[in-house]
């Protein structure tokens, strides 16, 4: 009998078809689109992509130093994760778009298929230390999700969001402490999500005592906030709580 396949990784699949399905045929003159990464066009949109996939495929194989070190061969160290990202860009920029796509679906699928197959809890390296399998498979989903808005944006075309930013959003929700931390703050205490799924659903994520800070309102909007791509200011997103303009300012799916 077959393993059912995790619905983390079903999700980070129709992810990545989503993005593929934009590429597939896009005109040569398309992928020199400026994008809402500042300096990128969409053809560095997805080198990064593939560039960090093919690191994820390291965390999962036991190679993640070795293909870090092999991605970074060549470039001064970096100042910062953001820095590095794009310091591996600039540093192999300039392949063409046949070139890029396949590279994006190779590593895509490898991904993918890799994932199928393991055990999600084991834990495996990545970025901010370790963390479990499942959890590289929702911020590949999460990153994914972003970078395909980024380039649907540069085309000028707009996206119907899904279920599956579920998913993005409670990596968010999970996260806040990360994020306090990395900021040198601390949570005055516990946080609930109460959002409005694309359908209009309730997405309730909870914490295990009573929450001191509630944030509200379209999970599309939450997440789109925690990718920075949009300001809490110009959502519907509110809450109520000692924590709210931190959590807004901090919250995000990404290292």
């Amino acid at each position: 009998m077959a393993v059912p396949v995790d619905d983390t990784v079903v999700a980070l699949a129709d992810q990545q078809d989503e993005l593929s399905n934009l590429l597939a045929g896009l005109p040569d003159a398309s992928w020199a689109a400026p994008t809402r990464c500042t300096g990128w066009d969409v053809a560095d949109v997805v080198l990064h992509l593939a560039q960090t996939n093919e690191i994820a495929i390291g965390s999962v194989t036991g190679r993640y130093h070795e293909v870090l070190t092999e991605l970074g061969r060549g470039i001064d160290p970096a100042s910062s994760i953001d820095d590095g990202a794009a310091r591996m860009v600039n540093h192999q920029r300039g392949a063409g778009p046949d070139a890029l796509r396949e590279r994006w679906s190779t590593g895509a699928t490898r991904l993918v298929d890799e994932l199928r197959v393991m055990n999600l809890s084991t834990r495996v390296p990545w970025v901010a230390g370790h963390l479990s399998a499942r959890t590289l498979a929702t911020t590949r989903l999460a990153e994914t999700w972003i970078h395909t808005g980024d380039v649907a944006d540069a085309l000028g075309l707009t996206l119907e969001p899904g279920d599956r930013l579920r998913l993005i959003a409670r990596l968010a929700w999970r996260t806040l402490p990360y994020a306090f931390t990395s900021a040198g703050l601390t949570l005055a205490g516990p946080v609930a999500f109460r959002l409005l799924s694309p359908d209009g659903a309730p997405w309730d994520f909870e914490p295990d005592q009573p929450a001191v800070t509630t944030i509200s309102g379209p999970a599309t909007e939450l997440c789109a906030i925690a990718a920075r791509r949009l300001d809490p200011s110009a959502t519907s997103v509110s809450g109520d709580g000692p924590d709210v303009d931190a959590v807004l300012a901090l919250v995000r799916t990404y290292a």
